[in-house]
């Protein structure tokens, strides 16, 4: 190609110069398409300040709202139960701090695979916990596991999981165990009062729950508390006349005594003469209420209050009560029990044997059905009925325990001569054990009623009462009660070295299904300590022992010996039976544990703690 030369060189540029004048004399045009783009930029601008706007300005009440419902939430503030002492201030029930595990299953439904590791850490079935989460997906809150304790709490919140939270609680605890647990009853979950004193009295335990406003975490943990709503209001504890000490013997005493005849059940009660509150109270079986495995209705049945039984023989003092109230007999007249039965109507009263003729003193201390039967069937029904109603038979004795009952006495019985005799010797007739302990704290509290109470009193030195007996055939009673306890007695083994007792047996056929059984019995004792001046009634009642021996005085006696012997030296009640030679051998000794007890130091009562 030959090379241009210079006109050619020059037309070209020419050209080119022209070309370019003609572009710039032009207006210049914007494309389409950058003119859509600037219209939704300015749009997009227009939108934000209007939502900024609407936020800020038009709603912002709403959105602060919004807002506070996802991190500022109201929350409730455990009030914690009042503690229930027993009368010396040792604590029967107690509240601790616990953790409640808990989260909002709506967060973790994206991914379900988080809750494993806190499902085994609480010892819970993941699959099952993942299917519970999805079936509850629409709430904010549901519980994983209630009151864990700190250590565990403190593990859980370990994992960081997000959507898992925990709250504060209380977690009831019962250092008795199932000493005191039929007498305590116990709380649910939520800490209200399901039997026992726990029940009796809930309103008076159970505080009232305070409320604040809390900032949550992303981990939907409360970090900072923001108001205080209202006040929290612990619940008041209140003071048993249940006496630990003497519940924890009475409880081992009776809960051995069911083993050793193998029997189906067992009660027994003790009261405070004086004041009428309760010392003890104790059934078998038991159950251990820290573990809520071992809560059945069966095993949780107060049966010192609830169960009602035949009293059996233990009725013929309140029966000679009636005989001497009514002035037609006096201890010192006779009755021919022979020949050892008697027919009533055609039916057949007997004896164990012939006692032939009796003293009324004669008539307990042999426990003579015949003699007591022909004393009260020559009275008139109205005064047999009278003194039964009197000591509380057929009414609760408004101890304020939830399920007691009254027992049965019907006075349309009385028409039957036959059924007058046998409600005589305690059969025709229920009652609970804590009802014959009361009618038993008559006669011990020379004719008084006085109410029974499972509260303690400090200020109290004597229960006010009614008069239901006169002094001098209480103070009768106690005498022929006494002879119970003689060699010729049907009790003698509820004797308690040093100590006068008064007390009766009783043995009754159990009743069931279609009329007696032949070979299931109840063995019974009720008796006071000391005789002539009572400061404890105690009753103990043994269901169906099944170990060859079932009378009264073989099987129940001796629970109320064992029982008294410990219980004198716990509340330091002095002897009345002690004799010269006794006090001779005392003071030559040296002083050791036997003498401090012997002559009642103030340091007995330690000791004998140590010893129960």
């Amino acid at each position: 190609m030959k090379p241009l030369g210079k006109a050619q060189k020059l037309g070209r540029k020419v050209a080119v110069h022209k070309k370019y004048t003609d572009r710039a004399d032009k207006k210049p045009l914007m494309p389409w398409r950058c003119l859509s783009v600037f219209v939704v930029f300015v749009a997009l601008i227009l939108v934000l300040i209007g939502r900024a706007l609407d936020m800020q300005v038009l709603d912002s009440g709403f959105y602060q709202r919004q807002g506070e419902a996802r991190q500022l939430r109201t929350v409730a503030i455990a009030a914690h139960r009042g503690d229930i002492v027993d009368r010396n201030g040792e604590a029967l029930a107690i509240s601790v701090p616990v953790k409640s595990i808990w989260i909002n299953p709506g967060e973790m439904q994206a991914d379900l695979d988080r809750l494993t590791p806190l499902a085994k850490l609480l010892s819970l079935n993941p699959n099952r916990l993942r299917a519970r989460v999805k079936r509850n997906a629409k709430r904010e809150f549901m519980y994983i596991k209630r009151q864990v304790s700190p250590e565990l709490a403190e593990r859980v919140k370990a994992l960081n999981i997000p959507g898992v939270a925990m709250q504060n609680e209380y977690h009831r605890y019962y250092p008795g165990g199932e000493v005191t647990a039929h007498v305590l009853g116990f709380v649910n979950i939520d800490d209200k009062g399901q039997e026992g004193i726990e029940r009796a009295y809930d309103k008076t335990l159970k505080g009232i729950a305070g409320k604040k406003k809390v900032l949550r975490d992303r981990f939907g943990q409360a970090f900072e508390d923001v108001e205080r709503i209202s006040p929290v209001q612990p619940g008041q504890s209140i003071m048993l006349s249940i006496d630990k000490r003497l519940q924890y013997l009475t409880y081992r005493t009776l809960k051995a005594a069911v083993i050793k005849h193998n029997a189906i059940a067992g009660s027994a009660v003790v009261l405070d003469v004086k004041t009428g509150e309760i010392l003890a109270m104790a059934n078998q079986p038991s159950f251990n209420v820290n573990d809520r495995k071992q809560i059945t209705p069966q095993a949780t049945r107060n049966r010192a209050v609830t169960d009602v039984f035949e009293p059996g023989s233990t009725m013929k003092p309140i029966s000679m009560a009636a005989a001497l109230e009514s002035g037609r007999w006096k201890p010192f007249y006779k009755v021919n029990t022979s020949p050892g039965y008697m027919k009533v109507n055609g039916n057949l009263i007997r004896d164990e044997r012939n006692y032939g003729i009796l003293d009324l003193g004669g008539v307990i201390e042999k426990s003579s059905n015949v003699g007591i039967s022909k004393i009260v069937l020559s009275l008139d029904a109205e005064t047999q009925w009278s003194m039964y109603e009197k000591v509380g038979f057929g009414v609760s004795t408004a101890s304020g325990f939830p399920g007691e009952a009254n027992g049965r006495l019907s006075f349309a019985a009385m028409n039957n001569d036959f059924t007058r005799a046998t409600m005589a010797y305690g059969y025709g007739l229920s009652v609970t054990p804590l009802q014959l302990a009361h009618a038993y704290n008559v006669i011990a509290s020379d004719g008084i009623m006085r109410p029974v109470s499972f509260l303690h009193n400090p200020d109290a030195q004597s229960q006010a009462g009614h008069r239901v007996m006169s002094v001098k055939t209480a103070r009768e009673i106690r005498k022929m009660m006494q002879r119970v306890l003689s060699d010729k007695g049907t009790g003698k083994r509820a004797r308690v070295a040093n100590y006068s007792v008064a007390g009766k047996t009783g043995t009754v056929h159990k009743y069931i299904t279609g009329g007696y059984a032949k070979d299931r019995y109840i063995s019974i004792f009720a008796g006071m300590i000391p005789a002539d001046k009572p400061q404890l009634v105690m009753v103990v009642e043994i269901d169906e022992p099944r170990k060859g021996e079932y009378f009264g005085g073989l099987v129940a006696a001796p629970v109320f010996s064992k029982v008294m012997a410990g219980a004198v030296r716990l509340l330091d009640i002095a002897p009345d039976k002690v004799n010269k030679q006794q006090l001779i051998s005392a003071k030559k000794r040296k002083p050791d544990i036997h003498i401090k007890q012997f002559m009642h130091a103030k340091q007995a009562s330690a000791i004998a703690v140590g010893q129960v």
